[in-house]
């Protein structure tokens, strides 16, 4: 029993010495990594300490020397939980010194009277190694810069962009960038020209790869277009930079302009795409391309039709200035060619008011057309539906569109000359008026008695203005067989006034044109009513609307001429 006893307080003495050395042990471990964790969080602390403001110089430093610019940075964080993790606010870099500026660094960029930023960032960060940290260039993958304003100044005031001075110390330490991705970026290229306002290109999102000064560099770009309102989408190639002349900057790539909405435009209206792929420099960039439009209407008509063009334009960058080389354009059977320019008209002008500002371009450009139909035309422009005239056109005209914000209809002004071959009316009243005048005037009015007249097919020409949805034509042709119509007078393209005047010359004489006792009654009158060779010429007026014309003769006149005739007549036989 006592030996039992013994073992059983020799065990336990082996057990608590046991217990005791794994506690120990537990300790002992814990120790360690506790100590560890002081060592790393020393670490890390130190490391953050110092890695901000070595980052920060870095930023600083590296912008200063592209820019040769006072650069300002409001505030810079620094994470190394996965790495390096840096985010800043508040980067600002004045406007480029250069020799024109000299006192561009001595002017404070947060001052009340100090210059305003050639760029501010909202806010940036990107990721690098913390071995980057200490290395003479640190290398970044990815920059991501939200809330980008770019301000580009006149030619004499804007230095170099990318200063490059090889005489000049570079940096000890540099950050190189692979990747800047922007969103929510405000392009401003300034002008010092009198009445011209800047010009501004917002742009939603644009990335840049293999960013280098000396270098062609890929880009993506995604902006909003301010009108029409759609979206862009751009890649290509851009740079390297020319200091002394940034317009000669290279520049090439390709476009999508989709869900353009004409509607901002006053006066026009449809839905608008366009691709196509440019190259040049920013003063002179070639574009060639295409625009679908399937719904385009104007206001003058509200009449869908389906336009396509095809293009070939030399666009200047910084001014937004386009010359368009030739456009080719299609619509229902009709074909036309443009060329033109369209320049930006932005700016203040002194009018009765007041000042104001004027934004939008001027447009001047000139159409032909051998490949035409005056019924398409018709439908484009006029609200009468069927048009009121069908037939092959051939078009020569100037349009010019001002700027401004009232419709398109109303500000548009066109002048030109134009033939239509086989015409003939669409509305019924109008084409019987034309095709009994026809028989009438050939005298062959006998030959229509037991058969309704043939319809009759014109040929019409003339010159023409519009202007404030009014047409005005001071010359207009009109052939038919047997007779030729000259008149002149205005048109609303709203089919609700006209008012013409004018001749008609037939090759019948007055009684031959009439039957029965009528025809004798006017025989006495053919000679007074023969002209310059005709059978009868006489004056008559249109006047109405496109729903009831009204075509008379002008009796008035008719009674003066025939007056004037009868007097001159025997004053030619006494002479003889």
């Amino acid at each position: 029993m006592r030996q039992e006893h013994e073992n059983d307080r020799s065990a336990n003495v082996e057990i608590g010495q046991s217990s005791r050395g794994r506690r120990s042990w537990v300790w002992w471990v814990g120790g360690v990594f506790l100590l560890l964790a002081v060592a790393a969080g020393v670490v890390v602390e130190y490391v953050v300490h110092h890695a901000e403001p070595i980052v920060r110089r870095r930023v600083i430093a590296s912008f200063e020397q592209r820019f040769n610019s006072p650069v300002e940075l409001d505030a810079l964080h620094i994470s190394v939980f996965k790495g390096l993790q840096v985010t800043g606010e508040g980067l600002r870099i004045l406007r480029i010194a250069g020799p024109e500026r000299p006192d561009a660094q001595e002017k404070s960029m947060g001052g009340a009277g100090g210059a305003a930023p050639m760029l501010s960032v909202k806010s940036f960060e990107f990721h690098a190694g913390v071995r980057e940290l200490f290395e003479p260039t640190m290398r970044v993958a990815v920059v991501r810069v939200s809330g980008l304003d770019l301000n580009i100044p006149p030619k004499g005031e804007r230095g170099q962009l990318l200063h490059h001075d090889t005489a000049k110390k570079q940096p000890k330490f540099s950050i190189v960038l692979d990747e800047i991705v922007v969103s929510n970026m405000t392009l401003t290229v300034e002008t010092n020209k009198p009445g011209k306002m800047p010009l501004v290109f917002p742009i939603r999102n644009v990335t840049l790869h293999d960013v280098g000064r000396d270098k062609a560099f890929p880009f993506e770009a995604w902006l909003v277009n301010a009108k029409p309102v759609g979206d862009i989408h751009s890649t290509g190639r851009f740079g390297p930079w020319v200091d002394d002349e940034p317009r000669d900057t290279p520049i090439s790539g390709g476009y999508s302009f989709t869900h353009a909405d004409l509607g901002p435009i006053k006066g026009v209206a449809g839905i608008l795409s366009s691709t196509g792929s440019y190259a040049g420099t920013l003063g002179e960039i070639g574009v060639v391309g295409t625009t679908d439009t399937p719904d385009f209407s104007l206001d003058t008509a509200v009449h869908a039709v389906h336009l396509k063009t095809a293009f070939d334009a030399t666009v200047d960058g910084t001014s937004g200035d386009t010359i368009l080389n030739h456009v080719h354009a299609t619509f229902l059977n009709t074909e036309l060619e443009a060329s033109g320019k369209i320049v930006r008209a932005g700016g203040r002008h002194d009018t009765r008011e007041g000042v104001t500002d004027v934004s939008g371009h001027f447009i001047d450009i000139a159409v032909t057309s051998d490949h035409a139909r005056m019924e398409d035309i018709l439908e484009l422009a006029a609200k009468t539906k069927p048009a009121v005239m069908r037939g092959a056109t051939t078009l020569r005209a100037r349009v010019q569109i001002p700027p401004g914000k009232v419709s398109v209809s109303k500000k548009v002004r066109v002048q030109g000359t134009f033939a239509i071959r086989d015409a003939m009316f669409n509305n019924a009243k109008w084409q019987d008026t034309v095709d009994k005048l026809s028989v009438r005037a050939s005298g062959k009015l006998k030959e229509t008695e037991s058969a309704p007249a043939d319809r009759v097919a014109s040929e019409m020409g003339g010159t023409f203005a519009l202007a404030d949805g009014v047409v005005a034509i001071p010359k207009l042709h009109y052939q038919m067989p047997g007779a030729e119509v000259n008149l002149a007078g205005k048109y609303s393209l709203d089919g609700k006034a006209m008012d013409f005047s004018g001749t008609v010359k037939t090759a019948a004489t007055a009684s031959q044109m009439l039957k029965g006792w009528k025809s004798l009654v006017a025989k006495p009158f053919d000679p007074l009513l023969r002209k310059d060779g005709a059978g009868l010429e006489v004056p008559i007026t249109v006047h109405g609307t496109e729903d009831a014309p009204k075509l008379g003769l002008d009796m008035g006149k008719l009674g003066a001429e025939i007056f004037s005739r009868h007097k001159k007549e025997p004053a030619a036989e006494g002479h003889d």
